[in-house]
């Protein structure tokens, strides 16, 4: 059975919606990523040296790690569920150009506030920053229920955890209307509730 190396809230969630929306099973290690520890005490960087999450754990006892990567690996191992078009497909790389813009452009400068990494002085601009990074996934989302035009995919999941975290770093959600529904909407499905409850986020 798989097992998913996750701290609750993180980017890690992408992960863990994608596995529920596909129905797989698998198990669950959650990670304190400041001591790089298991649940069970054990050591974390003898599982995965990177020490990040996520990392999952194959049936077959490979690792695999990089959120971006595990989904894409599910995505493509699980083609009937729809969450990754079929390469060659241009709606593919919607998909993936979405993607790689959350995690290079979202993602990467929301991490150094998480972690406290920015001066007081420069969280101004760091904070403009980023509402503008979230405007062009707002924008992105006028009309439209999902980010492209064939539904749910391995891209939706992670905005939504990326997008959960305007509280957290003091940005108003409210400022776009889109994401706010948006967001409403994902957490509504069955596979991401379930997250949530397993992850005990709400």
């Amino acid at each position: 059975m798989k097992t998913l190396y996750l701290r609750p809230g993180a980017c890690s969630l992408a992960v863990h919606i994608v596995l529920r929306e596909i129905g797989e099973e698998f198990d669950i290690a959650e990670v304190d990523l400041m001591t790089k520890t298991l649940a069970d005490g054990g050591d974390y960087l003898a599982v995965n040296p990177k020490g990040q999450v996520p990392a999952l754990r194959l049936d077959d006892g490979t690792l695999l790690t990089e959120g971006p990567a595990i989904n894409q690996y599910l995505g493509d191992t699980y083609p009937g569920c729809g969450l990754l078009p079929a390469v060659g497909t241009i709606d593919r790389y919607r998909v993936l150009e979405w993607v790689n813009y959350i995690a290079t452009e979202i993602h990467k400068n929301i991490s150094p506030l998480a972690r406290g990494g920015i001066k007081a002085e420069d969280m101004p601009a760091a904070l403009k920053t980023i509402e503008s990074k979230f405007a062009v996934a707002d924008s992105g989302l006028s009309g439209r229920d999902y980010l492209t035009d064939g539904g749910f995919t391995i891209a939706d999941a992670y905005l939504f955890v990326v997008a959960g975290w305007m509280p957290m770093i003091g940005i108003d959600s409210g400022k776009f209307p889109n994401l706010l529904a948006y967001k409403a909407r994902i957490a509504s499905r069955p596979a991401v509730a379930a997250a949530m409850v397993a992850e005990r986020l709400v």
